[in-house]
């Protein structure tokens, strides 16, 4: 089998970035009229930046406000869009899901794409896939694309000013990456591009999550007084970035999947995709045997940035039986990224470990509350 490592063609990152769009974009040679996919918050913050940057480049531009969910009806729309105005390339301004969207646009008409992400809450920007809901916002599929983005570009000052929440966030999806990525490499599984993981790819992750455990705490603090500093540079690029390449060129096993499960109870789709893969990395450390410093490490990072440990974390403390089971059902189903794991995962594991990683995480918070 051959190795594979994919990367975006270039990655921005730093104060202010936005200001060198259109720069970065004639750098690479992206042509126009460009159509920005952008939520209502990226367009407040960076419409007067967009207007400098892209005018000052000599390029014609619209915006597309993202209806909120990546389902295939706003795909299409974005389409639409992008056809009327007879775009050469598509930029998606925003969160994950944003991205997500116009990644898949572009997909549709062979069109470039540019991300330019407003807030580090998870891995998504520099992959050349795209995870789509339903309208109701349950987990669909997974959508995998010929290349990855042509421009990734990061606005640090904008994500000093994003809610300290959605980087939490961005680094429980990044938590996973050092596991689910070793756990792939281990077992010799093809990666998210159809290879084998590279020592390359294998090393980002592990930085990752070493970049985790030094620089989360900082970096947190840092966006609740919004200001720009080195740590949470360190975290942006590490969300960003280092997950992105990781994940995508090693792979994914369980943690992903019981995120993609609890999509299935209701009580949960308030949360953010970060913070359920964090209860997901709990549940893969059951399901793997993992040892207590291992467990002991991560509910440590976890609870020092406030990402979930129970059940009740992310809405689930009363989850009934059958409600549990449709969750286990839909987090093994055929194709599901679990069954990388090294051994053979049923419905029934998973909802005991499920049930474990609550009582774990659990058990932590109260032995802490009480010291």
């Amino acid at each position: 089998m051959l190795s594979v490592f994919c990367s975006p063609c270039r990655y921005t990152q730093g104060r202010n970035a936005t200001e060198s769009l259109g720069t970065e974009m004639v750098k690479l040679g992206l042509p126009g009229p460009v159509l920005i996919a952008a939520g209502r918050s990226a367009e407040r913050l960076l419409g007067a930046t967009w207007r400098r940057s892209l005018g000052d480049s000599g390029f014609v531009y619209e915006v597309h406000g993202f209806g909120g969910e990546c389902s295939h009806a706003e795909v299409a729309r974005i389409v639409d869009a992008a056809r009327r105005l007879k775009a050469q390339t598509i930029v998606g301004a925003g969160g994950g899901k944003v991205l997500d969207a116009a990644r898949a646009a572009a997909a549709d008409l062979n069109l470039p794409v540019v991300n330019c992400p407003t807030v580090a809450s998870s891995d998504a920007p520099c992959s050349a896939l795209s995870v789509i809901y339903t309208e109701d916002g349950v987990f669909q599929e997974y959508r995998f694309y010929r290349r990855n983005p042509d421009l990734v570009l990061v606005d640090t000052q904008v994500i000093a000013q994003s809610p300290a929440r959605l980087l939490a966030a961005g680094m429980g999806d990044a938590l996973a990456t050092w596991f689910e990525a070793k756990t792939c490499v281990e077992g010799s599984v093809v990666n998210m591009r159809g290879g084998a993981s590279t020592r390359s790819a294998l090393a980002l992750a592990e930085l990752c999550y070493r970049t985790l455990q030094a620089d989360g705490p900082d970096a947190i603090r840092a966006v609740e007084l919004q200001v720009v500093t080195p740590a949470l540079e360190r975290i942006v690029e590490a969300n960003t970035l280092l997950s992105g390449l990781g994940f995508e060129s090693s792979g994914l096993a369980a943690a992903h999947a019981i995120h993609n499960g609890l999509t299935a109870a209701p009580p949960a789709h308030r949360y953010f995709h970060g913070e359920k893969v964090a209860f997901g990395v709990l549940v893969q450390l059951v399901l793997e045997g993992a040892s207590r410093k291992v467990f002991d490490d991560v509910l440590r990072f976890s609870t020092a940035v406030d990402l979930p440990v129970t059940l009740e974390a992310i809405g689930c403390q009363d989850l009934p039986p059958e409600l549990l089971q449709q969750v286990a059902v839909r987090a093994t189903a055929k194709g599901e990224t679990i069954h990388n794991e090294p051994f053979e995962v049923t419905p029934r594991m998973v909802a005991d470990a499920i049930l474990a990683a609550d009582a774990t995480g659990r058990a932590w918070r109260t032995m802490h509350a009480r010291g």
